[in-house]
């Protein structure tokens, strides 16, 4: 069966093609500047046209969604009604969302016919207890508003965490792992047999690790206090928050953390401090997720700085450890979210 994976986002679509169950990737691409002044793909209909163009046979298609709240805890048929509860959600993820959903109508017109299956990024936190995932809010914002901890990268996470049971030869059911995807955007979360107990990421991606752009946890009082000294809007502090913060609001340099380092290396203060807080917020909850399992069996790197950074994991795990008798492993594992996105697909489908 061949399964093509679409990752749709507001300007681009990534998309491979699979051959399953064998997991043999057929062919891959990427399609910019969808809609944007000079291009010549207006929408993502027109440019999923020309990605069927250079696929042959499709028998499926695989979509990231981003956001599926508490309607889904697992990978979905795509339907009407699986459709209008992708559309509820792009007002807690509509950076995200609205973007995924494109992808899936223009199929639907393209690929008429063809089953379509919808793999969430927040499914995989679903098991989260609810003592994890409800804020300290009135409990009336979670019942009405639907305001919770939802955690995302679930699909790399768990992608990652299989991957590590099957090289440590050990079931997943009895492993305690801690996954670290670390890029861009990062998110820490606690493996327990299998099932995410925690995460860092919360209600969006902005909360948690300290990352590229947005500025992770801080003090909540601290968004008012900071509209009125500056006078910002909400769009302005949205902004603010989310495109610079973090690594490259701290630098003022980048948040590509290969130049950090260069920077580092030459004596620039604020390149360093800004290393230093994120590989501090790291170990933070790396610690704080041994603590709630009572130990760790492997920690998990992936995503393009876990992957690749190797000065900045050997940081990050320095004395990490060092009070534990049982030493956990250190994995450093590629994602592949695309093709958990196809094997999830394929099982669905199948059974």
């Amino acid at each position: 069966m061949n399964i093509l994976v679409i990752n749709s986002g507001s300007s681009s679509i990534k998309y491979k093609l699979f051959k399953m169950p064998q997991k043999k990737l057929l062919t891959k691409g990427v399609i910019e500047h969808i809609g944007e002044e000079g291009s010549d793909i207006q929408d993502h209909y027109t440019g999923l046209k020309l990605i069927l163009s250079k696929v042959n046979s499709v028998d499926a298609v695989g979509h990231r969604v981003v956001h599926g709240a508490e309607s889904f805890k697992k990978p979905a048929l795509i339907n009407p009604l699986v459709i209008r509860k992708i559309r509820q959600c792009c007002a807690i993820a509509p950076l995200h969302n609205p973007a995924n959903l494109a992808g899936i109508l223009a199929c639907n017109k393209l690929l008429a016919g063809i089953k379509q299956v919808a793999v969430f990024d927040t499914a995989f936190h679903q098991s989260l207890p609810d003592y994890a995932y409800i804020y300290g809010l009135p409990y009336e914002y979670y019942t009405k508003l639907c305001i919770r901890k939802y955690g995302f990268h679930g699909t790399s996470h768990e992608y990652v965490a299989h991957e590590a049971a099957r090289l440590l030869k050990s079931p997943i059911n009895k492993l305690k792992l801690i996954t670290c995807h670390l890029g861009n955007g990062s998110s820490i979360t606690a493996v327990d047999r299998g099932k995410s107990i925690d995460t860092s990421m919360g209600f969006t991606p902005l909360e948690g690790l300290v990352m590229g752009t947005r500025c992770g946890d801080v003090d909540p009082a601290l968004i008012t206090h900071i509209m009125k000294k500056k006078k910002l809007d909400i769009a302005a502090m949205n902004t603010l928050l989310n495109r610079e913060s973090g690594l490259k609001g701290i630098s003022g340099i980048s948040n590509d953390v290969r130049i950090l380092e260069e920077k580092s290396k030459l004596g620039n203060k604020r390149a360093r401090l800004a290393l230093e807080i994120f590989i501090y917020r790291i170990k933070k909850y790396i610690g704080a997720y041994t603590g709630i399992m009572s130990g760790c069996d492997a920690l998990v790197f992936t995503g393009g700085i876990g992957e690749n950074q190797k000065r900045v994991r050997g940081k990050i795990i320095r004395g990490l450890f060092s009070h534990l008798k049982k030493k956990p492993k250190i994995l450093i594992i590629p994602t592949n979210e695309e093709l958990m996105i196809a094997k999830q697909t394929y099982l669905l489908i199948n059974g």
